[in-house]
């Protein structure tokens, strides 16, 4: 990952191509559906356990999708701010089916 990123457009092909098996994807998606499931029991609750599970849920998800299927290191230890995003575009682009999930 030598190459610099100027923008998020031209980030988000490169973070694609690193979530190239299904496997990967479902593990980011699982894990995005659990942190926004945690932000409403925090609303819910404002028990702070939930603000507390929102990134285990997210990286833990996601980092076990790279590590066990993807065989890659996430992008987040390089791009922090902008594989942020590409999860929740990645997440977005699942649910209006221009990903595949399945």
């Amino acid at each position: 990952m030598a190459e610099r990123f100027e923008s998020f457009s031209q980030f988000y092909p490169f973070y694609l191509s690193e979530h190239s098996t299904v496997w990967c994807r479902r593990m980011h998606f699982a894990g995005s559906i659990l942190v926004l499931l945690s932000l409403l029991e925090f609303i819910r609750t404002f028990n702070p356990m939930w603000i507390v599970m929102m990134p285990l849920f997210g990286y833990g998800f996601a980092w076990f999708g790279h590590f066990y299927f993807e065989k890659n290191r996430p992008a987040t230890f390089k791009y922090p701010l902008y594989s942020l995003m590409g999860d929740w575009v990645m997440f977005r682009d699942i649910l209006v089916g221009k990903q595949r999930l399945w």
